[in-house]
């Protein structure tokens, strides 16, 4: 059963009620056009050690707060998100379990969890399984020389849920800091169509869904 901070998934869904009012594997091609391309490249020792340690650890992560304030807003976060990604991930475990380990692996790469969250719609509309026809694989379709480069080679291990979250924050992350902050050029980058808006552009539209509704612009 997985536990965040010390609760058992059912035992958030009562927490989100109560703060309710604290303001087999199956192979799924993913379209073409969407479809992430990272290209090969030399790596600096902390985004290597970061990839790594993803492949080493089990997860999910623990995500741990320094106030009760925190915690509060992170629950509030979940009880917002959740019941929006029923419709894709209708277990209340595993759904607890995915937005457990964006949000964690999100604010460990220092990007916005509606940002990871629209990528990952973008690229595989939330299907864990899901494979491109250039073989990028999971949530954030990564591509599997990745998993060459930083673990054994075992392509299938991309599939595992913080592997390829923590794959996609880091990429991603290294993009961003590449393109010096510009968002725009580093998700082009990130689907190895730098320099053109469609995918972009479908990005930004997918995190407008995933943004908390006191947060909406």
């Amino acid at each position: 059963m997985a536990r965040v901070a010390g609760l058992t998934a059912q035992g958030v869904e009562r927490r989100v009620a109560l703060l309710a009012g604290v303001s087999g594997m199956t192979a799924l091609v993913c379209p073409t056009w969407v479809h992430a391309s990272q290209i090969e490249e030399p790596l600096s020792d902390s985004v290597r050690q970061a990839l790594r340690a993803a492949v080493e650890f089990s997860g999910p992560p623990e995500p741990e707060f320094l106030s009760t304030q925190a915690r509060i807003a992170y629950l509030r976060w979940l009880g917002e998100l959740s019941p929006r990604l029923q419709r894709r991930k209708p277990e209340l475990q595993d759904r607890v379990e995915f937005l457990q380990t964006v949000w964690y692996e999100s604010r460990r790469a220092g990007l916005e969890e509606s940002l990871v969250l629209g990528v990952i719609q973008v690229e595989s509309a939330f299907r864990k399984f899901a494979i491109s026809s250039v073989g990028a694989r999971g949530y954030m379709q990564i591509m599997p020389f990745w998993a060459r480069l930083i673990g054994d080679g075992d392509p299938a291990k991309l599939f595992h849920l913080q592997t390829n979250i923590r794959f996609g924050c880091v990429i991603l992350r290294h993009y961003l800091d590449m393109e010096r902050g510009d968002l725009f050029l580093a998700l082009g980058r990130y689907n190895g169509s730098r320099g053109r808006a469609t995918y972009p552009d479908a990005v930004f539209t997918a995190q407008r869904q995933w943004r908390l509704a006191q947060s909406s612009p």
